[in-house]
């Protein structure tokens, strides 16, 4: 059994009911990865896995679920990245939002708060097997199961944000946390990572806490 195998037998059921459509997965893609990818959703066309914490992408969006064309289209939320996003194609992401994505051929971790990119894996099989063994850090899991003990299942389209920016001192911890709109809260990271990209080391940024 392959790492694949192992997850998706540990996943929910298809997020979609549409066949997974080959054409629209090349554009952006080197041809390898987007089989890859093809094959994966062909089995499972979107999926969420430990307890929500990680959520794949269907191909086709629908009234709870984006689908992957839309979530990378460049006016929902990457254009506000400007060119931080640009060659990424993302596929997945992990309770707080952080990014998994193709770029150059491998497969990366796109930190949604800085926009910066961290190399996790060289192709689906390798990304599924490094989920495996290290779930509770890459997809926020622990976080995840503590939430929905107190408030119940995260609704689609959702994700869990913290009120203090990670990348600005916020903790790790239930309290830091609120429930958002997963394309609003990728819009608000955009304008801290494009501050903190701008400022210079220890000056202040600004940005709106919600209760």
């Amino acid at each position: 059994m392959t790492s694949l195998d192992t997850l998706l037998s540990n996943a929910s059921s298809s997020l979609s009911e549409h066949e997974p459509e080959r054409l629209g997965l090349s554009h952006g893609l080197l041809d390898t990865l987007a089989d890859q990818l093809f094959g994966m959703l062909r089995r499972r066309n979107g999926f969420y896995a430990f307890e929500c914490a990680l959520h794949v992408f269907p191909t086709h969006s629908s009234q709870q679920e984006i689908g992957i064309y839309d979530w990378n289209a460049n006016a929902l939320w990457r254009s506000v990245y400007k060119d931080m996003a640009d060659g990424c194609f993302f596929f997945a992401e992990d309770v707080f939002g952080g990014q998994f994505c193709f770029k150059d051929g491998k497969v990366y971790i796109f930190d949604p708060e800085t926009g910066s990119l961290e190399y996790l894996a060289d192709d689906i099989e390798s990304w599924a097997k490094s989920i495996l063994v290290d779930f509770d850090v890459l997809t926020g899991h622990p976080l995840a199961h503590q939430w929905q003990k107190q408030n119940g299942q995260l609704p689609a389209g959702k994700r869990l944000l913290p009120k203090v920016p990670f990348v600005l001192g916020g903790e790790f911890v239930l309290d830091n946390l609120y429930l958002a709109d997963a394309v609003e809260g990728m819009k608000l990271r955009a304008d801290i990572a494009s501050q903190i990209r701008d400022l210079p080391d220890g000056a202040q940024i600004k940005f709106n806490v919600e209760s």
